[in-house]
């Protein structure tokens, strides 16, 4: 987005008196497929989204690392000699890459400078994995660490999960690190493998905000948890994804009815990330969507992580049938997002419908981006012809 790029630029100008030495960003992210799958040592199919956060910066001479974003109050500003929690906002991710930076053996140069973004804060696309990767690619461009993506994600996860003390996995982190363009990433989150899926030819991923957030989903979550691992001890494994669906079958019976169900969607779940793959590979857009559609009925159904407005939203979208080929839920569940793979000729109209669908249905206004699969965190060059 150079419009970004040139509103940080502007603003470093306009605070420091000169242009930036370094432009950086990293990119948020949306799960095509594989959801829940993560903490079941399974696998997820996200790509990085065409929606980033941006920092223009210089080097200071001194340890200092000041940050004023155009988006949030107050600045990052702390000596990286003293990193230390204070009042818990968005300036802990930052403080929270440093301390992780730094206990890797890092040595880290301070750096001041503006950022911005584009990625919709709260609605499950990652915002908060695109600040740690983008606050990561800046500490190495001002000291000059070689950029290891995947080391970078396990950071930015240690990040997370220890300095600012949300417990996610490796997903978020791994794809705003390592996305390229015009692909997804299958991850294997038990040893952290990635291969790189192409989206297939014409077609566009359509993220679908319902306008409604998470309420309290710690509890169903840490639920959902206890009854994979209850599953999982019944099969005598270490996780759910070592279970495939014809030993599942042949057992399943023998589980109460929710543990079953819930074992039924994780399980199901792999497999249809790994047909996933494989469709993209055979640039399949038709199978990909029937998957697409399979996830949302087996979310909303076995695991029941779904809402009543996500439910309408990708009714909306499914009604659509010569334009939608598939659309789900996405993310944690119980509100925030759906996404919908769409013939890209037809996304604005389709954007329009389901728009107008929606609004009929739930009331409620949704916000509705058309994306395209982008690159993971880089340095950007100062000046770029077309920005």
């Amino acid at each position: 987005m150079s419009s970004l790029k040139e509103r940080v630029i502007a603003q470093f100008i306009s605070r420091f008196g000169e242009r930036p030495s370094h432009i950086v960003r990293a990119p948020g992210r949306v799960n095509l497929i594989g959801e829940h799958t993560d903490y079941n040592d399974g696998f997820v199919l996200p790509m990085a989204i065409d929606r980033a956060i941006w920092i223009a910066l210089r080097p200071r001479s001194d340890r200092r690392v000041l940050l004023h974003s155009l988006d949030l109050e107050p600045a990052a500003d702390f000596s990286l000699d003293d990193v230390q929690h204070t009042a818990g906002d968005w300036t802990e991710y930052v403080k929270g890459m440093a301390w992780a930076l730094q206990g890797a053996g890092l040595v880290l140069q301070g750096w001041e400078g503006v950022s911005a973004g584009d990625i919709p804060v709260g609605a499950g696309l990652s915002s908060s994995a695109a600040l740690e990767l983008a606050v990561a690619r800046a500490f190495a461009a001002v000291t000059g660490f070689a950029w290891e993506p995947a080391q970078m994600a396990r950071l930015a996860q240690l990040a997370e999960n220890k300095w600012v003390g949300v417990n996610c996995g490796i997903m978020d982190q791994m794809i705003s690190a390592a996305g390229k363009a015009g692909h997804a990433l299958l991850i294997d989150c038990r040893t952290l493998e990635t291969s790189l899926a192409p989206l297939p030819p014409e077609t566009a991923v359509v993220i679908m905000d319902t306008a409604t957030r998470r309420g309290l989903v710690d509890s169903a979550y840490n639920e959902r948890r206890a009854q994979c691992e209850a599953a999982a001890r019944f099969f005598q494994v270490p996780a759910l994804r070592d279970v495939d669906l014809a030993t599942f079958n042949a057992h399943a019976n023998e589980l109460d009815e929710l543990t079953r169900r819930r074992a039924r969607h994780v399980i199901s779940e792999n497999q249809r990330t790994i047909e996933a793959m494989a469709a993209m590979l055979q640039q399949d857009a038709v199978t990909l969507g029937k998957l697409i559609n399979a996830s949302h009925a087996s979310l909303r159904d076995d695991f029941e992580v779904s809402s009543k407005e996500l439910n309408q939203i990708v009714e909306c979208a499914q009604r659509r049938e010569t334009v939608c080929l598939g659309a789900r839920m996405t993310g944690a569940g119980f509100g925030g997002c759906a996404i919908a793979l769409v013939r890209d000729v037809s996304a604005k109209a389709f954007a329009a419908a389901v728009t107008a669908c929606y609004q009929a249905a739930s009331g409620l206004q949704p916000h509705i981006y058309i994306c395209q699969a982008a690159d993971g965190a880089s340095e950007v060059p100062r000046e770029q012809k077309g920005d």
